[in-house]
């Protein structure tokens, strides 16, 4: 499990991806805290660390992985968000987050606001229905609050610490984003879908 506050932004230092699926090598000052098979989420990807050294750690995403996150996209230089599996005695500063990605986005625009940054988000119709105004949601593994909705798509404002320390400082219109809908939406939903709409 995760909160959405990333502790890191590492890099892609190197790439193989075949027919079996793609192997990762990132950089990142979190090496010291991170064991082999320890769960990191990368860009909200829960991943396995498979080696680590003092600058990094080596990890695996399999073709199911890469087919419904933008973890296709990556390439050797990206930056990445890291965040190492939260421990039972951490603080929830975030929100739940179980880095199991639902969908990916697109940047559609992005507006300053202030010291902010306004990002609106275009998502499918399957990922809006769990979204709520002033609820939660991870772009890229980061927490975030809700901000605006609308028929297509949602906004939402990034102060400039999540400027600083998130690669959603760098992004631009047309980058694909990790979307991880609020989990406890999703559990609602299943619960109540048998009684559709009839009393329990």
């Amino acid at each position: 499990m995760f909160t959405g506050l990333i502790a890191d932004v590492g890099t892609v230092e190197s790439l193989d991806r075949g027919g079996d699926g793609a192997r990762l090598r990132i950089a990142t000052k979190l090496a010291g805290e991170i064991e082999p098979g320890n769960s990191v989420a990368v860009d909200g990807v829960c991943l396995t660390a498979t080696e680590v050294d003092a600058d990094g750690f080596a990890t695996e995403a399999m073709n199911q992985t890469l087919s419904v996150t933008a973890l296709v996209d990556v390439e050797p230089g990206s930056r990445v968000n890291l965040e190492p599996a939260m421990r039972a005695s951490d603080r929830l500063g975030g929100h739940i987050v179980q880095g199991h990605v639902d969908g990916v986005g697109e940047v559609a625009s992005i507006e300053e606001d202030g010291f902010a940054r306004r990002l609106r988000v275009e998502l499918k119709p399957a990922l809006l229905r769990y979204a709520v105004a002033r609820g939660s949601i991870a772009l890229d593994g980061v927490s975030l609050t809700i901000a605006d909705l609308g028929d297509s798509w949602l906004s939402v404002s990034l102060i400039p610490e999540t400027l600083e320390r998130t690669n959603l400082g760098e992004a631009l219109p047309g980058r694909k984003v990790n979307v991880e809908c609020d989990v406890i939406a999703k559990h609602v939903e299943r619960l109540m879908s048998p009684f559709g709409g009839k009393e329990p």
